[in-house]
Parts: structure tokens; sequence; C-alpha cells
């Protein structure tokens, strides 16, 4: 317990505080602001993954023509969209055994001579 002459300080930004005894902020600001540090370095891979898998699928949707299914695109124009392979959802493997490569609804598969087919999922 806290005597009278010690005083308690923000742990955000230091200042001495006032008001109930298990008070640990000045205010929402700097609770917010003293959370938002603790979660930081988590955050931040998770975020900057899901930045890269929005991206990777903004880039398959826009090589699709809209209401297309399917489209056959040159392997060399593929990456030089900025798409990220390592960076996926998850795959599918058809009965003819192609692996097929999928950012959320749409995916991609390596065809023979240097082309890829984009396809769009059905929901």
């Amino acid at each position: 317990m806290l005597t009278q002459t010690e005083t308690r300080n923000c742990l955000a930004c230091n200042k001495a505080l006032k008001g109930r005894a298990d008070k640990k902020f000045c205010d929402d600001y700097c609770r917010n602001g003293f959370n938002n540090q603790l979660k930081a370095g988590i955050n931040n891979r998770v975020r900057n993954i899901n930045n890269t898998l929005r991206r990777n699928r903004r880039i398959l949707e826009e090589l699709l023509a809209e209401k297309e299914k399917m489209r056959k695109v040159n392997r060399d124009r593929f990456l030089q969209t900025g798409f990220h392979l390592k960076y996926i959802t998850h795959t599918h493997t058809s009965a003819k055994g192609k692996v097929y490569y999928f950012c959320y609804e749409y995916g991609y598969v390596t065809l023979g001579n240097d082309w890829v087919l984009i396809v769009k999922k059905d929901e």
C-alpha cells in the first residue's frame, strides 16, 4: 500500500498520477500507446505477411479479366508483377496431380513452356 508521500507515475509518459490507488496510466492515450507498443513486435510480422498475401491476391485478381475463371499468362509477365511465390494461403492438388497454389480464392499452377494458369475458385 502506498503512503501519502509515495507518488505513482504513468507507465507510458512517467507523469505523476492522481486518483485511484490502482491507476496505471494518466489517460486513454497513454494506456493505448503503452499496450500498442507491447504488441508491436508480434503484430508487425503478422501485418507484413497479411499485406503480402493481400498484394498477391490483388495481382492474381488483376491478371484475370473481369468475370474470367481462368487465364494463361506468360511466366515472365507473372513474375514481373511483384508476386511473391513464397506467400500463399493454401494448395490444392487436382485429380491429374497438378498442384495449384492459392491466395484466398485466386490461384495459379505452372504449365510447361513458361506459362502460368491463373484460376478463380468458385465460392
